[in-house]
């Protein structure tokens, strides 16, 4: 029996097309994956999204969102999707040795963000390590941070950072960034920021939240420790396309590209989330383009039955 529509990935995307696909009366089966939740499960706090105005952890909002497309009549396997095939009609998913067929597939399987994978980085994730200064910029008030990347995104997170901070230090494995000029010149000409040039950070120090960095300058190989209450891992995102080479369009960063809202390469198959949208990565608007694939599928879906 063929599925009206498989769900893949249970982060605010994924989860906000169950809610809305189940409304529909699509019956949908999402498969959320080993790691379900997405990027907020490595959250500590999320004050920023409407509706919690005393905030709320990431993993909380993330069980709200799982209890309330399971209440509408979602079924979740928590299984990792191994293969795809999007050139036959009804869509092929493979979960391992089991083969699901599906009408129409929303594909939500988020991005992840690329980290230095240091000593005490893993640890300290949500407790002062970061890759993500919209997300927790506002938790650092008047404190002393590192940023670490050279790229726009690195000088995004630094400017952001300004706005809370009191000091903000870019380090930075180079002697100049690869970021575009006028970005590179708003980091050099701010205040609140200063640059470490040819220099790796090389181990967080902390027990329970960041209080320094070891740093080491990739010409002379001199370490030392540098004293911060916050280190801003900003050296890019990698889309969870793998399963979709081959099978859909991909931009030259890898993630998925969409025509006419959520639409995909192949009609039947829409996207949406972090795997999508490499410029804003938040879980409203995460949460806003589930809701408008979930509304696609549903029409295209009516479409093919009148």
């Amino acid at each position: 029996m063929s599925e009206k529509l498989i769900i893949i990935g249970s982060g605010p995307a994924g989860l906000t097309a169950a809610i809305y696909a189940a409304r529909a009366d699509l019956e949908p089966l999402l498969f959320e994956g080993a790691q379900a939740g997405g990027q907020l499960m490595l959250t500590t706090d999320v004050e920023n999204y409407p509706g919690f105005p005393d905030g709320i952890t990431g993993p909380e909002l993330m069980q709200k969102f799982r209890e309330q497309a399971e209440r509408f009549g979602t079924r979740i396997v928590t299984d990792d999707v191994t293969a795809v095939d999007f050139s036959v009609a009804p869509f092929i998913v493979r979960v391992g040795e089991d083969s699901h067929e599906a009408d129409a597939v929303v594909i939500s399987t988020g991005a992840s963000a690329r980290w230095l994978e240091i000593p005490g980085e893993e640890k300290l994730r949500g407790h002062g390590v970061s890759a993500c200064a919209t997300c927790d910029g506002f938790f650092f008030k008047e404190k002393e941070l590192v940023v670490v990347g050279g790229g726009d995104s690195a000088m995004e997170e630094a400017l952001f950072l300004t706005k809370f901070a009191s000091k903000v230090t870019v380090i930075h494995r180079r002697d100049e960034f690869r970021a575009s000029k006028i970005m590179a010149d708003r980091v050099m000409k701010n205040p609140k920021v200063e640059v470490m040039w040819d220099s790796v950070v090389t181990e967080v120090h902390g027990e329970t939240s960041v209080t320094g960095v070891r740093v080491r300058n990739t010409k002379t190989a001199a370490e030392s420790d540098f004293a911060t209450e916050g280190l801003f891992v900003a050296i890019g995102h990698t889309p969870n396309t793998d399963l979709f080479k081959g099978q859909l369009e991909l931009n030259d960063k890898g993630y998925i590209d969409v025509f006419e809202g959520t639409t995909t390469s192949v009609p039947g198959v829409f996207a949406s989330g972090d795997v999508v949208d490499f410029v804003y990565r938040q879980a409203v608007t995460a949460a806003g383009t589930g809701c408008a694939a979930a509304l696609d599928a549903e029409r295209w879906l009516e479409a093919r039955e009148a």
